[in-house]
């Protein structure tokens, strides 16, 4: 998968131009190569992370030379979303490296479908371990093998290529179902968190209570 790129001379707020363009201003570095300022459009940028994620190799064209690169870090607007800059991690394709690679979840659970279970998938990611060409785009985790309340999916039921090693504990639960609680249930618990609310204000020193409890002057 190619991503093509266009080096810059613009840096700070001279790249908000750019940004009008539909341009994203991103940064290339790792080994074998210097530190490089370079801009993609927003178009091709986001097809190829579509496709690849941050754990699928990409080669980035820089000035014709293709460059072995992950997606290393996406930086967005914190209120639009919008990407504002991106850095690609130039690997060496002999050298293993360590990285996060997001979990797929497939099938239907029988739990849920015929008990009436609940589905908590407790982990979203997984860190691995694998040559760069070896890394996996995805994990997928087969969940209509969870057939009663209180089945689990862990790291050790994971089946992944000899060359691919995950770097958690092998007893870390991915996915679990629990029994739905009964109406009665949720409002014992909605209760039980409400009394500890007050018990923690009961507690509090006679001191605190009045600081918390004094209204600001009009």
């Amino acid at each position: 998968m190619e991503l093509l790129t266009q080096k810059r001379e613009v840096f700070g707020r001279a790249v908000k131009p750019l940004r009008a363009q539909d341009m994203i201003p991103a940064e290339l570095y790792g080994h074998g190569t210097e530190n490089i300022h370079l801009s993609v459009t927003k178009k091709e940028f986001t097809r190829v992370l579509n496709e690849a994620g941050e754990s699928t190799l990409v080669d980035l064209v820089v000035d014709g030379e293709k460059h072995p690169v992950l997606i290393h870090d996406v930086h967005y607007h914190p209120v639009t979303d919008e990407v504002l800059n991106i850095d690609f991690y130039q690997v060496r394709m002999d050298e293993e490296i360590t990285t996060a690679v997001e979990l797929t979840f497939v099938g239907e659970a029988e739990a849920v479908k015929n008990l009436g279970g609940i589905l908590v998938k407790a982990v979203s990611e997984l860190e691995v371990t694998a040559l760069p060409a070896n890394l996996p785009h995805d994990i997928k985790i087969d969940i209509s093998k969870l057939a009663n309340i209180g089945d689990t999916i862990s790291v050790k039921d994971l089946v992944l290529p000899e060359n691919v090693q995950i770097d958690a504990d092998e007893d870390t639960v991915i996915a679990t179902i629990t029994e739905k609680l009964s109406e009665e249930e949720d409002k014992a618990q909605g209760e039980a968190t409400d009394l500890s609310s007050i018990e923690a204000e009961a507690e509090k020193p006679a001191d605190e209570k009045a600081d918390s409890e004094e209204k600001p002057a009009a």
